[in-house]
């Protein structure tokens, strides 16, 4: 079967089309890229990939949804052509995989940027071969609750500790905290691009997410509630924007067990 990227429509019966490429050149808000964290324990988050390139070049992560799934933010999946990318499991150091596999389908939202940019911004990857769970290999649990404003919340990724640096090596981690959607709202002068698919999180200036850390996890009290969209580069004191992954739960739901038409 040929490798193919496609764009899933929920309207009407769920119908997909199919694209060969999805490159998007022109960032129109800077990717949501971990600065203020520290290293991870070895194993603390055995559900979060990192998404490379062929020639090893990480440049996103995202989450095991099962054997052969893998869920992450939408530009992600389009920034690259998929026969570029490569997955590296079950790993706290991104150039020492548990298990690499290779992507042969990507499926984005077919809201992606609508109606403004970085609205819908999800999407799920099928892997060529099924993935090996142990220790450090597992599924990631979804939150079917949102967190209400306060709560402490856990990012974790491989983005760069600063705007001007490249991405690290060994997985880092950071506690950040949720905040009401108005207050976020406010903050980012009432910004369009913030809608109910999106929860925010801000903590204090120096802590954040960065170049790297896009489609990277959003945990609460184990479960994942978000996947880093965008921001301001890089822990300026704005809050970070994160897909609302209790919000799209029935998305994920209904694409990853198939439902939608294929085009040739």
């Amino acid at each position: 079967m040929a490798v193919r990227l496609s764009l899933i429509w929920l309207l009407l019966l769920g119908t997909s089309i199919d694209v060969t490429r999805g490159k998007r050149l022109d960032r129109k808000l800077s990717d949501n890229r971990i600065v203020g964290g520290q290293e991870a324990e070895d194993g603390v988050a055995p559900y979060q990939v990192s998404i490379q390139t062929t020639w090893k070049t990480h440049i996103c992560s995202g989450v095991i949804l099962n054997e052969q799934w893998i869920l992450t933010a939408g530009h992600c999946a389009l920034d690259y052509s998929i026969e570029d990318l490569r997955i590296i499991v079950g790993t706290n150091d991104r150039l020492e995989p548990g298990q690499t596999l290779f992507p042969d389908e990507a499926l984005v939202h077919c809201l992606y940027d609508i109606p403004y940019v970085y609205n819908n911004d999800i999407a799920l990857i099928h892997v060529n071969e099924s993935i090996i769970f142990n220790d450090r290999t597992q599924i990631v649990e979804l939150s079917s609750e949102q967190p209400p404003a306060g709560s402490t919340v856990t990012l974790t990724g491989w983005g760069a500790p600063e705007s001007s640096l490249p991405t690290v090596q060994y997985l880092q981690t950071l506690n950040l905290t949720i905040i009401a959607h108005e207050e976020c709202r406010e903050r980012w002068d009432f910004h369009d691009g913030i809608d109910v698919g999106h929860i925010c999180t801000f903590t204090r200036e120096g802590e954040g997410a960065c170049s790297g850390d896009s489609g990277g996890p959003l945990m609460w009290e184990g479960k994942l509630v978000g996947l880093v969209n965008w921001g301001r580069a890089c822990g300026v004191g704005m809050p970070d924007m994160y897909a609302n992954t209790v919000y799209y739960q029935d998305w994920i739901r209904r694409t990853r067990s198939g439902c939608k038409n294929r085009v040739n």
